[in-house]
């Protein structure tokens, strides 16, 4: 073990320090499930929509991603993190302590069906979820349990994510998830089963021409129905490189370093 992380952090065996281009430092297992684009696309896809005095929670956060990118890209500055896997809760913790937020960032080791006996009801205005995409009928099983816990809905559905965040959201509250496309028929019917009017959808190619492999919702809570179509979002360019779409996000995630060295 070492120690020598800011806060007095430790770095166990098999974990890696990365830091975000938004200056703050993140503790993964290289074993486990590690972040990939998708969560940060989920982050820069909510942040325009936040607000100051906003609360916001991140259901099944991992280590972290989401809340540690939300933190510089909004204006917001009260975050809590749910996460049911004890050791990525832990992580996830660490994580918080490494960058001085353990204050800012709350992380709570919890089971995401069980919101209403962890939190106040309708007590946060954002929610955010990069749930488990796969159902019991799609996808590979890993070998590793906590990839096969953050890739399969194992510990929770897709109707627990939806039932939970229409527990905690405030009144006109948002919602925002990132998907995959073809689950969308599911989505729609949970969303208007529980109260949350879809108000915006944006879906990611993986590049010009390709099926969409990711789909992106805000979704409000007591809303009137009306939803707007974002552009796609391309992933790679012609070259095989990052998009200018990719590369604005990564623009957007530096510019917001700023906020680090002005605090």
């Amino acid at each position: 073990m070492t120690s020598d992380l800011k806060g007095g952090a430790i770095l166990r065996p098999d974990e890696q320090l990365d830091i975000l281009l938004n200056g703050r430092q993140i503790i993964q297992d290289k074993k486990r499930f590690m972040f990939g684009i998708d969560a940060v696309l989920l982050s820069d896809f909510a942040s325009s929509s936040i607000k100051k005095n906003d609360r916001v929670i991140d259901l099944g956060t991992g280590t972290g991603i989401i809340p540690l990118l939300l933190e510089t890209l909004s204006p917001a500055h009260d975050f809590t993190a749910l996460e049911i896997q004890s050791d990525s809760a832990d992580m996830a913790r660490r994580s918080m302590e490494a960058n001085g937020l353990s204050d800012l960032i709350h992380i709570v080791e919890g089971d995401i069906k069980e919101v209403s006996s962890i939190f106040t009801k309708h007590s946060f205005n954002v929610v955010t979820c990069n749930p488990p995409y796969m159902n019991d009928s799609h996808g590979r099983q890993n070998e590793s349990e906590a990839k096969n816990i953050a890739r399969h809905e194992i510990c929770c559905n897709l109707e627990d994510v939806i039932v939970a965040a229409d527990y905690l959201l405030a009144p006109h509250g948002r919602f925002f998830m990132i998907h995959r496309p073809y689950r969308l028929p599911e989505i729609f019917a949970l969303l208007a089963k529980y109260n949350l009017e879809a108000k915006v959808m944006q879906l990611v190619i993986p590049s010009k021409g390709k099926e969409p492999n990711l789909v992106m919702i805000e979704a409000r809570k007591n809303a009137q129905p009306r939803l707007k179509i974002a552009p796609q979002f391309a992933v790679y360019g012609e070259d095989g490189e990052y998009s200018s779409e990719v590369k604005a996000v990564y623009e957007r995630q530096k510019a917001s370093a700023r906020k680090i060295t002005e605090s």
